[in-house]
């Protein structure tokens, strides 16, 4: 009986430690696990760190070759410094000129403009003082022609006017060009001007093909006065360099018509 009941004991005791060495095993296992992903992660830190170093000294000592220079190199930056520093001065310079030409400037027309006032009120005080005495009745002071590329003209009259009343009229003018047998009207733009002192009649037309005109007729109507000019088909000289094409010249002479070179 005692035999039978120390048999089951034996296999009760093989059965625990058998069971409390399987978490233990699990546990070594894990354990060694983690021992070795720590020491390969402790490597892999250590060599991405090394060659990490090794690119950033070898980043430096090329940054550190490039910026040694030769003793030629040198020289030639400090040539390149000596000319930046010449050019420098030169454009201070240039720029010191300019401030004094445009102050200059500046004071030019500043004085024109005081200069042209002072004109005005002297012709304002001329013309009150003609207008008291009748005015002056209308009149031409200046008639010019001149030849133009492109068989084209240039007209320019100077007419002067005051009239009692001190007002400003309107003048019409018409320009017809005559030769023996017959006659053509100029278009004259703008075809009306206003006068009151002196009225600038300008402007350009092209001569009809075939038409040698022989004389100029001038008629000026303002004011309820009429005044009529004819002139010897007369020109004046051709502009000096004159160009081939009439586009380069696009502007009309505003210049007084002087006595020296009218065209009566």
């Amino acid at each position: 009986m005692p035999t039978e009941i120390s048999k089951p004991r034996s296999k009760l005791v093989k059965q625990s430690s058998k069971s409390v060495m399987s978490p233990l095993v699990l546990v070594l296992f894990v354990s060694a696990l983690i021992l070795t992903g720590v020491i390969a992660m402790a490597f892999g830190h250590k060599f991405g760190y090394y060659r990490g170093y090794q690119a950033s000294q070898k980043a430096f000592e090329a940054k550190n070759e490039s910026l040694q220079l030769s003793a030629e190199g040198i020289q030639q930056l400090r040539s390149n410094v000596a000319l930046l520093t010449e050019q420098l001065d030169a454009t201070k310079k240039e720029r010191d000129i300019s401030l004094n030409n445009l102050g200059q400037l500046r004071t030019d027309i500043q004085d024109l403009e005081v200069a042209n006032l002072q004109l005005l009120q002297v012709n304002e005080v001329y013309a009150n003082s003609l207008i008291a005495q009748g005015g002056i009745p209308l009149q031409i002071v200046g008639a010019k022609i001149q030849p133009l590329p492109e068989n084209a003209f240039e007209y320019r009259f100077d007419v002067a006017m005051l009239a009692e009343d001190g007002r400003q009229h309107r003048l019409r003018p018409k320009l017809t060009l005559l030769d023996e047998d017959s006659l053509v009207e100029v278009p004259l733009e703008p075809s009306i001007y206003d006068i009151k002192g002196i009225a600038r009649i300008r402007g350009r037309f092209v001569m009809p093909k075939g038409f040698r005109p022989k004389q100029a007729k001038l008629e000026l109507v303002a004011n309820e006065e009429k005044v009529e000019q004819i002139y010897n088909w007369q020109l004046s000289s051709p502009i000096d360099k004159m160009p081939m094409s009439l586009s380069e010249i696009p502007e009309t002479d505003q210049r007084p018509v002087t006595d020296d070179n009218s065209s009566n």
